[in-house]
């Protein structure tokens, strides 16, 4: 062979040969090949350096177990960091590096981390960085955290997602998910089959003992041809499912090219599939547990499973001379497997006494020697392995007088299987401890899920395949669609695996020599033995402490071995310590992939006015408000954005204006018990209100805090409309919802969100009413038969509307509403009817400053995540309203009854000059002692009043009300007076009109 590629065999295609770049050395392999086969078969032994400690790292895994393969893909804006090698397909032209490694993989700076790992254990950091203080570590420690680097390019590719319901989701395509997937489709139903592979087969693509025994790969190519032609089927390879969540919703990861890969213009890279499924069928399979040994992390140092695939799927040979421990049958068939394909297998390595099953049998058939009662105690070389050291085991010790040497290039392991329960787990699964394997296996279900194959403990071919017709059958049988168990075409002999013996570490030969549980992370058996000396005992400290499991790979190899080291340390078994929580994703997702479409412009649409033509006739400066495109004002020539709100503040108060306000959140609420509904989601009273009539209410959440407010007018007996801010339409409406349908379902009450239904119009100003009396029928405008808080249905300008007599700016003020389709018609008229006033547009900042002279509340401004209704001026609802409502609870706690919270007030600065900054803190002085009692909230220059004010939060202040105080910003003090928030018509004479 030449490198470690075979001389034939595999899945690979010769003919097509490939040529990439690794750490800028060039090499080719074969289309078919990942980047980790073609590595290996060109004799790259190291790949990587270790987080920690920067130890050389080689090849462990052929799948998406690997921990120790990441490399950073690509380059400039297609760079991607943390990509699995072994899972990788390769492409001609593809370019990779390793990570965390300077200035090269073969001569790492960071490897003397390695020379320093005994002042450095597990947990160092909690002792270490905290004299003199955190932040003088800081940068360093930054500098150091992470894998490979984020592109700092915009990425060059799209990504897209689809929604779609099925009637079965089959996750993998191995031989239980393909036998599922193939009596499932007998029903008619919809089935969905998903792999992370870029053919379905899973293990039937290279579980054999040999290239003449491809009758697993004739059957998985027939099932996936069917398949693929069944109608109500949908095949999804190169799928990745990593996330289930609750009712049976689960997403995938699909690659449409491979990753940093240039790919069709315009064609989207990958696409995130959002399945909702009636029943869902776990066929993920079981991942290969390595055992725990002296120097176990050598490259070279590799499952045996993995080296089995590596042959028999890639043509590659992981070596040319191969020593196998193994505590159970299966991995001879790894060694044989490489022993037929030319790997010089010269010992098999098993702790058990005289093993005896069928696979040792052919093993020796086949000239191959077996150590029995034996293990692996330690590994020589340094950048590759070059031999270990064998000793005999008894009573479960090595005897060190009975050792020997033998040289090897590689070292396979196997400690057995561990089923992969991830996902079961993340749909809340119960997990059970199987001692047949010494793993943890799917218990109890919580939701429409079957797990069937290895990933329940059952890894035998001919059993899985039994086990996928049976959870086909039934998962039909659910459904309600009886299908019979089909005759599969491929029926492998029943596998009978001797018990495996309760062996995963070895013992050490010399003292010192480190035993290494997670590769990537370089947590060690002694790290979790101190972990349980320092008495972190649960899984999840021992997690955090050690970072055991929290790599790149997830602990997909190390965590049982970890876990059962720390039941050996506690005395218990390994079901009493447990596992840690399984939390999506599974696999590393991109964010663009989550992203999807999501992205620039596409990441949050802003939304047009129905008149947002004519604003920009008018000249307006537009801006995002909310997700809204409003205007900010509409400065004329020569004008600056300043003067113009002064002028439109100026054209409201002397005459008229108009505000084009339809972002307003409008929700509608109808029903038999829509009063008493209300009267539960807001502070103040609903059910009090006559038909015709409004009232400002004020809304908290269940912990008593302010977070949205507005006015709520009752249109007749059972129909309200209710408004809120701007920013609070779809979130207010989302909440009342969910009150409505998960605590309340008993109220008849229906409610709908018609923010965008209407276009709204406020008219304010001394003329507002002469204005509108021009094109306004049906109802009568005079102050007395229309005062301020009423409500009418009439027509404006010929069209059905809705019109309220409210304000926030404090003058004569009259809100329109008319369909959102009538929009520029309605704001046509009133521009034609007011010019005779010389009506003035006005914006949204010209509003704000208008509502703060008028000491109106602005809610996620002048309030904050602390803010009770007490603090604005609202403790009467609290303490006299006689019905209950959401949040009043917390609102009578002692701490919101305290007398001296932050009250809601104004702050004028004693020079009428001064215009205070937002934020500045008013100034508790008590000796040399100075804290802060409260803060700036709203600052404006007010040209109606020609001088400085300001909206305030500040320490008992409705009880200080003409108090002089200091505010400070910056180094700066100001001489303030605590006065009434209402600085524009305290009497409110304008208002009433």
């Amino acid at each position: 062979m030449s490198g470690y590629r075979l001389p034939e065999g595999g899945l690979v295609n010769r003919a097509r040969r490939l040529s990439f770049t690794f750490n800028g050395a060039a090499y080719s392999g074969f289309e078919g090949d990942t980047l980790a086969s073609a590595l290996i078969a060109n004799g790259v032994d190291i790949v990587g350096r270790s987080f920690k400690y920067h130890r050389p790292r080689g090849f462990m895994a052929a799948g998406v177990e690997e921990c120790n393969g990441v490399v950073q893909l690509g380059e400039g804006a297609r760079s991607t960091p943390n990509i699995k090698a072994a899972v990788l397909p390769l492409y001609d032209g593809l370019t990779a590096k390793s990570v965390n490694a300077w200035p090269g993989v073969d001569a790492d700076i960071g490897a003397v981390n390695d020379v320093m790992k005994r002042f450095i254990p597990a947990g160092f950091y909690y002792k270490t960085f905290m004299w003199p203080k955190w932040e003088a570590f800081e940068p360093m420690i930054r500098r150091a955290a992470g894998l490979g680097r984020a592109p700092e390019e915009p990425d060059a590719d799209c990504y897209e997602t689809r929604h779609i319901q099925c009637d079965i989701l089959i996750v993998g395509g191995g031989p239980a998910g393909l036998a599922a997937a193939l009596t499932a489709a007998q029903s008619g139903l919809d089935v969905v089959i998903a792999d992370d592979g870029p053919a379905l087969g899973g293990s039937l693509l290279w579980d054999r003992e040999n290239e003449t025994d491809r009758a697993g790969l004739a059957f998985s190519a027939d099932a996936a041809a069917r398949l693929e032609a069944a109608r109500n089927v949908t095949v999804l390879t190169e799928s990745s499912v990593f996330g289930y969540y609750d009712h049976n919703y689960l997403a995938i990861r699909q690659y449409l090219k491979p990753p940093a890969s240039s790919g069709e213009r315009g064609a989207p890279a990958e696409r995130l599939w959002k399945v909702r499924a009636r029943q869902v069928i776990l066929a993920t399979g079981a991942i290969e547990r390595p055992v725990v040994f002296a120097n176990n992390d050598r490259p070279g140092v590799m499952l045996a499973a993995a080296a089995q695939e590596y042959a028999m799927r890639y043509g590659v040979g992981v070596g040319r001379r191969a020593v196998v421990l193994t505590n159970n049958d299966d991995a001879y068939k790894a060694a044989l497997a490489l022993h037929h394909a030319g790997v010089d297998v010269p010992l098999i390595v098993d702790p058990r006494a005289n093993p005896d099953g069928v696979w040792p049998k052919r093993a020796r058939a086949a000239g191959i020697h077996i150590q029995d009662s034996g293990a692996i105690v330690d590994v020589d070389g340094a950048r590759r392995v070059r031999g270990v050291t064998v000793a005999r085991l008894r009573d479960d010790k090595a005897d060190f007088s009975d050792v020997r040497k033998i040289s090897c290039d590689v070292v396979l392991n196997s400690g057995g299987w561990t089923p992969r329960v991830h996902l079961f787990a993340q749909s809340g699964g119960k997990l059970e401890y199987d001692d047949r394997f010494m793993g943890f296996r799917p218990g109890k279900s919580v939701q429409d899920e079957i797990s069937a194959g290895g990933c329940q403990g059952v890894f035998a071919v001919s059993s899985a395949l039994k086990e996928g017709v049976a959870a086909g059958v039934h998962a039909c049988d659910r459904l309600g669609e009886a299908v019979a168990a089909p005759e599969l075409d491929y029926a492998p002999e029943e596998e009978t695996l001797r018990p495996q013996a309760a062996f995963f570490r070895a013992p050490v030969k010399k003292p010192g020599r480190k035993v290494w549980v997670d590769f990537q992370n370089d947590v060690t058996a002694s790290d979790i033995e101190l972990a349980a000396r320092e008495n972190y005992a649960s899984v999840e400290h021992l997690k955090r402490y050690t970072t055991l499991g929290m790599a790149s790979d997830q602990g997909k190899t190390s965590n049982l071995n970890g876990f059962s080291i720390m039941a050996q340390e506690r005395g218990v078994g390994v079901d009493k310590v447990g596992v840690t929580k399984y939390r999506p994703p599974y696999e590393p997702v991109t964010f663009g992939a989550i992203a999807g479409r999501r992205v620039g412009d596409h990441y949050h649409p802003i939304r047009h006015l129905p008149t947002d033509r004519l604003q920009k006739a008018l000249g307006a400066d537009f801006d995002d408000w909310a997700g809204w495109a409003r205007p900010n004002c509409y400065p004329r020539s020569g004008e600056t954005k300043k003067d113009a709100i002064y002028r439109e503040v100026r054209a409201t108060r002397t005459g008229v204006g108009v505000l084009e306000g339809s972002p307003l959140g409008k929700i509608e609420a109808a029903g038999r018990d829509v009063a008493e509904f209300l009267d539960r989601i807001f502070v103040n009273t609903a059910s009090t209100l006559k038909p015709g009539r409004a009232r400002y209410g004020v809304m908290a959440n269940e912990n008593g805090i302010v977070f949205d407010d507005g006015v709520f007018v009752r249109l007749t007996d059972d129909m309200f409309l209710c408004s809120t801010t701007s920013a609070g339409a779809e979130r207010m409406y989302d909440w009342m919802e969910e009150w409505l349908q998960c605590e309340w379902a008993d109220l008849d009450v229906y409610i709908a969100n018609v923010t965008t239904a209407w276009a709204t119009f406020a008219v304010a100003g001394p003329r507002a009413r002469d204005t509108l009396e021009k094109i306004c029928e049906g109802i009568n405008l005079d102050r007395q038969a229309f005062p301020h808080m009423s409500c009418a249905v009439g027509t404006v300008a010929g069209v059905r509307a809705r019109v309220y007599r409210v304000s926030f700016t404090g003058e004569l003020s009259f809100e329109v509403n008319v369909p959102a389709h009538y929009g520029e018609h309605v704001w046509q008229a009133i521009m034609e009817a007011g010019a005779a006033y010389d009506i003035t547009p006005y914006g949204i900042e010209a509003n704000l400053l208008m509502r703060a002279e008028k000491g109106y509340l602005h809610v996620g401004a002048d309030t904050d995540g602390a803010t009770v209704p007490q603090d604005i001026g609202y403790g009467g609802p609290v303490k006299k309203k006689k019905s209950d409502f959401i949040g009043r609870r917390s609102m009578l706690r002692a701490d919101a009854m305290r007398e001296d919270r932050l009250h809601f007030v104004g702050v004028k600065p004693l020079e009428a000059s001064v215009v205070l900054p937002t934020g500045a803190h008013i100034l508790d002085e008590t000796g040399e002692t100075r804290k802060s009692g409260g803060y700036v909230t709203s600052s404006y220059w007010s040209p109606t009043l020609e001088r400085g004010i300001a909206l305030g939060r500040v320490r008992q202040g409705r009880d200080r009300m003409g108090e002089r105080i200091k505010v400070y910003d910056k180094g700066t003090v100001f001489e303030a007076e605590i006065t009434s928030p209402v600085f524009y018509d305290p009497e409110g004479e304008r208002l009433a009109g």
